[in-house]
């Protein structure tokens, strides 16, 4: 472009989006944010606005498209949405002061991550914005800049790095440039490819500058006080996020008072898979709330209180002293109906404290957000009335709200409770707070006197009775009078503006008075402001308390919330051990029973320990509740350790570090991933990382290969799952191989439990009831038949499977019943059970199993070991059939 044919105006803009490259700039023009070159075309686009040109006669016309300054938000949100982001460019200095073309510059840049206003965010949910640096340990730090919760967080397992990011979900990423290439980007980048990633230069990151930064903002002389100051990697990550949100908010983070380290060690850690698995904060069919355990018991009153109910669903604890704490705080809120239902009434007039104090702080705010804050604070004492006639310890205030009375009676006598939106035009301060703007509104109102009094004047001096005096913002205060009397219009009217019946006339004396009365308006405004920025700071003196405040409130709020679900849903106060027992008696899944329809919830008990009830294998056919219960036990778990009461009659919860489940997968066609190589991705994480504390949950593993390997499988991930460390782990396994009930004769922690259904003529009924003892049928059929197959179908696949049963029959021997062919294919510990045919030939045996063996890993003696080990299997099938066994 010929930057010597545009005009000052387009050379401005260029010279601003040079600067901010990978943004779209807003430039402000008036009331409109215009939009040039490739961002009209981008913004029009993904706006579905009208793209247009500027000097559209020139060869090459300018294209773009704008917005209107007031309805901004929206478009905001909606390129938010689409992955953008967008700096805000306004004027930065009074037109009326400058020469020739006022000068403008970018106020603000709005990223996924840096979102202040309430239109663009989800009132119960953080919009983090995560850091991660690379030292000796991999560092994590999350800030949420509308709410001022500021997290760190180092390890050297970037696996715990990975999920702990999926499990924080940031809307936005940065990262140093020098990782692009790394193995961890690329780990970063699969697990959170929908997340927006922003580089920053090395330099960022550099653990000196980060601390130094950290240090300035905390105003202390080190890091000591935070826990992070040997955090290297840590600091270096927080230290680049307080850069980022400088340089983009382009002023002081005032809110962001301390930034709190954290050990994942604190908590019941349930990972990303399991989260998803058990549909603790989305539903995995949809991503959306219904169906999920939050949309169950989640009745909290405050935004705040919201958003701190879902990091303790997905940050449970594992100190036993805390949770009792959470534990005794809820019952006796339970307990007072009337103490807890006046507290919730209360927390009806308490905003978001949180995401008030960060727009206050940061100059975002406006007089009804002022308001909001008054209206919070004077809900406080009821509050604490109400709160002194309970005695549990979190009960307690932790604030003394004296020191937010004085802020919120300063409110009350300057803001006005009808005050507009707006900050800078007038009608926000109270009459009577200030002398001098008394006087400025007293003129401004007066004016209407005035002209009515000048109006009645001129009449009587014209003797024109049709005469009016008026006042538009275009052409200011004039005299309209109709044409049919222009011809006795006085000499010293001067004609302003012709219209078709009239003529609009102003006079010197009017003039002045306009002067004198647009001079005070604005005059007006401008001291409002003024008085209104002053009121603002006097409250951000006190933001420190308010942000106390707003952390026990949201607290209160959350104890409240359980103490009212336990009542509503018949929750149970869950008793907490540290024996190695889960016992549920009459246990019920929180979210499936209130979402079934025609039938009654049938609660079921679990009995599990580290001695005789390690492992619990279930069988029982399709849809007859198996992965109700599994999940069910897992939820109940971690609701106990969260500080909720469970859905139980009773309930003796073992302190659990880690929920793993693998309940089933979707193909994962994006990355190549078939369903049985994400299933053994799962229970590989699973094998690797339980222990004796942790519990499993294990749905139908090994169903998405071949009938015999995934048996093969199934049968040694629950060997391993019961030696694991000479220990073993808690694990409730699901099944539709009947054959793994034979463990249980081999490994004395592992017990066989089914799901009992009842026939009558063909059909199956279900009694969702687990009861001891393993089933050797799976009732496919029926089950079919209940899922709508056709009846043709049914009857064809009857007939298959009689043929199949009969041919099992022929080959295992006459005498042998059908209800013995499911007898144990992993050893002959019982003689009265007879070997299932797997194998029609053991040639066809042998050539499998060596084509499976991998020469370039094995060992010559591992080699040795494992043709010893087939040759053997070889002896014991010929011994077998030389006996008539087979």
């Amino acid at each position: 472009m010929n930057l010597s044919k545009v005009t000052p105006m387009i050379k401005q803009y260029l010279s601003i989006k040079e600067k901010y490259a990978d943004s779209i700039l807003f430039y402000r023009m008036g009331d409109f944010y215009e939009m040039f070159f490739e961002d009209a075309k981008t913004a029009s686009r993904i706006l579905e606005i009208t793209l247009t040109s500027r000097n559209k006669k020139d060869e090459h016309p300018i294209p773009m498209c704008g917005v209107p300054f007031r309805a901004a938000q929206n478009y905001i949100a909606r390129l938010i949405d689409n992955g953008c982001k967008v700096a805000i460019c306004e004027q930065v200095e009074d037109p009326a002061a400058s020469k020739g073309l006022v000068k403008r510059d970018v106020v603000r840049v709005i990223t996924p991550g840096m979102i202040l206003d309430d239109e663009l965010l989800d009132e119960k949910s953080n919009n983090y914005i995560l850091a991660i640096a690379c030292d000796n340990a991999i560092g994590l730090s999350c800030l949420d800049i509308s709410t001022g919760s500021f997290r760190v967080y180092e390890s050297k397992d970037f696996l715990s790095v990975i999920d702990e990011a999926l499990r924080i979900s940031p809307s936005e990423i940065l990262l140093p440039e020098s990782i692009k290439n790394a193995p961890l980007f690329f780990q970063i980048n699969n697990a959170l490819s929908e997340k927006s990633i922003t580089f920053l230069d090395d330099k960022v990151f550099e653990y000196r500058k980060a601390r130094e930064r950290l240090i300035k903002q905390f105003k202390t002389v080190s890091l000591e006080g935070f826990g992070c100051e040997k955090l290297k990697a840590g600091v270096s990550a927080a230290g680049a996020l307080i850069f980022y949100v400088l340089d983009t908010q382009k002023q002081q983070l005032d809110h962001i008072t301390g930034i709190e380290t954290y050990k994942l060690s604190n908590y019941l850690i349930v990972d990303d898979i399991s989260s998803r698995n058990l549909e603790l904060i989305k539903n995995i069919r949809t991503g959306s709330k219904p169906g999920t355990l939050i949309n169950i018991i989640d009745r909290t009153i405050t935004s705040m209180g919201g958003r701190l109910l879902k990091t303790w669903i997905r940050y449970p604890l594992i100190d036993i002293d805390k949770i009792k704490l959470r534990h005794d705080a809820v019952e006796e809120a339970k307990d007072n109906i009337q103490v807890r239902k006046r507290l919730r009434e209360s927390l009806k007039s308490v905003y978001d404290l949180e995401r008030l104090c960060s727009k206050i702080c940061m100059g975002h705010s406006n007089a009804r957000d002022l308001i909001a804050l008054k209206q919070s604070i004077q809900s406080l004492p009821d509050i604490c009335s109400a709160l002194s006639l309970l005695q549990s310890e979190l009960f307690k205030l932790t604030l003394n709200p004296d020191r937010l009375y004085g802020p919120a009676n300063l409110i009350d006598s300057s803001i006005r409770e009808d005050a507009p939106l707006t900050v800078n035009e007038g009608g926000i301060i109270k009459k009577g707070y200030n002398k001098e703007l008394d006087g400025l509104i007293n003129l401004s109102q007066e004016g209407k006197g005035w002209l009515a009094r000048l109006e009645t004047r001129e009449k009587d001096a014209t003797g024109i009775n049709s005469l009016k005096v008026r006042y538009n913002k275009v052409f200011g205060y004039y005299i309209e009078i109709p044409k049919t009397h222009s011809e006795i219009v006085p000499a010293n009217y001067v004609r302003k503006q012709t219209l078709v019946n009239a003529e609009r006339y102003i006079t010197d004396e009017l003039k002045a008075y306009e002067k004198k009365v647009l001079g005070a308006e604005e005059r007006r405004s401008a001291l409002e402001y003024e008085i209104f920025n002053g009121i603002r700071e006097q409250v951000i003196t006190n933001n420190k308390t308010i942000q106390h405040a707003a952390q026990f409130l949201a607290r209160l709020d959350c104890l409240l919330n359980l103490a009212e679900i336990a009542e509503q849903n018949d929750y149970n106060r869950p008793q907490i051990n540290t024996d190695g027992r889960i016992i549920i008696e009459d246990g019920r899944h929180p979210v499936v029973e209130k979402m079934i329809a025609g039938e009654r919830f049938v609660p079921n008990s679990i009995n599990i320990d580290n001695d005789d009830n390690q492992i619990i294998i279930i069988t029982g056919p399709n849809m007859a509740g198996k992965s109700t219960i599994l999940r069910q036990v897992a939820l109940i778990v971690l609701m106990a350790q969260m500080g909720s009461f469970v859905p139980a009659k009773k309930a003796s919860i073992n302190v659990t570090d880690r929920i793993f489940t693998r309940v089933g997968a979707l193909d994962n066609l994006s990355s190549g991933q078939s369903t049985f190589m994400v299933e053994m991705e799962e229970t590989a994480n699973i094998l690797n990382n339980a222990n004796e504390q942790s519990l499993v949950i294990m749905d139908e593993i090994g169903r998405g290969t071949s009938t015999f390997d995934g048996l093969s499988i199934a049968w040694a991930v629950a060997e391993y799952l019961h030696d694991l460390n000479q220990k073993g782990v808690k694990t409730l396994f699901a099944t539709h191989y009947h054959e793994l009930t034979d463990l249980a004769q081999k490994k004395h922690r592992i017990k066989n439990y089914n799901i009992a259904v009842k026939e009558w003529n063909d059909e199956i009924i279900f009694l969702r009831k687990l009861v001891e003892g393993g089933t050797n049928r799976s009732y496919g059929i029926q089950v079919a038949r209940l899922a709508g197959i056709p009846e043709y179908v049914i009857k064809r696949a009857k007939k298959i499977l009689y043929n199949i049963e009969s041919r099992e029959n022929k080959l295992n021997g006459a005498s042998i019943p059908p209800d013995r062919q499911h007898a144990s294919i992993m050893g002959d510990h019982d003689k009265q059970q007879v070997q299932l045919n797997l194998f029609k030939q053991p040639e066809t045996f042998v050539i499998e199993k060596l084509q499976q063996l991998d020469i370039s890993k094995t060992t010559p003696i591992e080699a040795l070991n494992y043709l010893n080990e087939l040759k053997e299997k070889l002896k014991k099938n010929e011994h077998r059939t030389s006996n008539g066994k087979r």
